[in-house]
């Protein structure tokens, strides 16, 4: 008996699906996708995982009722236009690619909860982010981006943004209209400052700003009264906020490698503080409050 090769056992399953909604045809080292996919009028979710594809057929556009679609871990270097007749998609993961534009027909895609852009050639995401108002998770990480357009406040129903590794040198000040956001993740970039309006995302509980060069934060960010963990270790910081103590929420505080030498003495009522790191600053002697976090189970290094 013949053994069949990866590409007819492709066709095989493809044929045999009938209106089944789930086809799965991840890591099987594919360098195309055969046309006959577009029978598959009823599918819903579609992943091609790690695999070498530079593109697709034409007629998995006309895939209408796809909800899901996972194109990560291949070769695309862009996304089609006719990627905006699929209205339906709710996760799109087009992750760990070559991508070096996004196409305006994205904004189309007005039921997308989940984007995955990660590990692309990204240099700037101009889309019209007004058509994405469903849109609950984004993730740009491992990019070439330096700035965010002004309309990246109208993604109103977003809950986690991740942006780190990428060469961010501010924050617009429209980030502050994001006020369901819940998790903020901007490691690793080049900020220097922090736009004032970011007190204003009432529900922030992870603000994750590791590796970058902030010199002072705003006093609006003592406003996150929601705020449980913040992580600024490696950056440049030199002072506080006097109302650092405002933080009533505020759990783990990472201040490893700034420039400290001294602290707010408002930071003694941070009563749900549980840990506070603050190795390879410039404290030359530790405050008297720093007992009263310690009486209250707070974890203190320094």
């Amino acid at each position: 008996m013949q053994h069949q090769s990866k590409q007819d056992e492709t066709t095989y399953t493809i044929n045999d699906l009938g209106d089944h909604q789930d086809l799965n045809l991840d890591n099987q080292n594919l360098s195309t996708l055969l046309d006959q996919i577009g029978r598959l009028a009823d599918l819903k979710v579609l992943s091609v995982y790690k695999n070498q594809l530079t593109g697709v057929p034409e007629i998995l556009w006309q895939l209408t009722d796809l909800e899901v679609l996972n194109l990560a871990d291949n070769k695309f270097t862009a996304l089609p236009e006719d990627l905006g007749n699929l209205t339906k998609l709710r996760m799109l993961d087009a992750g760990h690619n070559k991508i070096t534009d996004l196409p305006s027909s994205l904004a189309k895609l007005v039921n997308l909860k989940f984007l995955y852009l990660s590990n692309n050639n990204l240099t700037s995401v101009e889309i019209a982010f007004e058509g994405l108002q469903a849109l609950t998770y984004l993730n740009i990480t491992d990019n070439q981006l330096s700035a965010l357009p002004e309309n990246i406040g109208s993604l109103t129903k977003l809950l986690e943004f991740r942006i780190y590794n990428n060469q961010l040198k501010s924050l617009p000040s429209s980030i502050g209209k994001l006020t369901m956001l819940r998790e903020l993740h901007v490691m690793n970039n080049q900020l220097a400052t922090l736009p004032e309006t970011i007190g204003k995302m009432k529900n922030l509980k992870k603000l994750m700003l590791q590796s970058n060069q902030i010199e002072a934060l705003p006093d609006s960010l003592c406003r996150l009264s929601n705020l449980n963990d913040l992580d600024l270790r490696f950056n440049s910081l030199t002072h506080f906020p006097e109302s650092m103590g405002d933080l009533k929420s505020l759990r783990f505080l990472d201040l490893r490698a700034n420039k400290l030498s001294s602290l707010p003495s408002s930071m003694a009522n941070l009563s749900k503080l549980e840990k506070l790191d603050l190795r390879w600053n410039r404290l030359q002697r530790l405050p008297e409050w720093f007992s009263q976090l310690e009486e209250r189970g707070c974890t203190i290094y320094t």
